[in-house]
């Protein structure tokens, strides 16, 4: 499996993948079921999506009579590192902390999820800068930076 090309992977190609992983390869007509009662997507969106996959080497697909069965050539958790640093690489600096807070304030996180947040904060905050530099600009940002963060 492949664990570290980054490979793009649109909203709707997520859907696909996730019930891919979910089930750990999957026929074209489970997927097509399980994407039709949870998106009402037609046999035809869903084959769109799985051959893109293909394509970008996301999945890997056998014949088996006269179906195709697909198997993920990269893992879950690789696929979901590469498009959150991807994210947080464009963004600026000073700005990754709030948004954050926003993150766990809107996602449900389990008592271990949780406990495992403060853990690695509490280890993070042990060597953490007081402020960290701006990105946006080559010699970092001016005054207008400084005050967005103050807002």
């Amino acid at each position: 499996m492949n664990t570290t090309d980054e490979i793009e992977i649109s909203q709707s190609e997520w859907e696909t993948m996730r019930v891919i992983w979910t089930l750990n390869g999957a026929s074209s007509k489970q997927i097509i079921a399980i994407l039709a009662e949870k998106l009402g997507w037609k046999a035809s969106t869903t084959k769109t999506y799985l051959g893109r996959l293909v394509k970008k080497g996301a999945l890997s697909t056998t014949k088996n009579g006269r179906e195709y069965v697909y198997q993920p050539l990269i893992e879950e958790q690789v696929a979901m590192n590469n498009a959150t640093s991807g994210l947080f690489d464009h963004l600026c600096q000073h700005k990754v902390g709030p948004t954050l807070t926003t993150l766990i304030n809107n996602v449900e996180l389990s008592q271990s999820d949780i406990e495992e947040l403060i853990n690695e904060l509490n280890q993070k905050a042990k060597t953490a800068p007081e402020m960290v530099k701006c990105n946006c600009l080559p010699d970092g940002c001016d005054e207008n930076c400084e005050m967005e963060e103050m807002k």
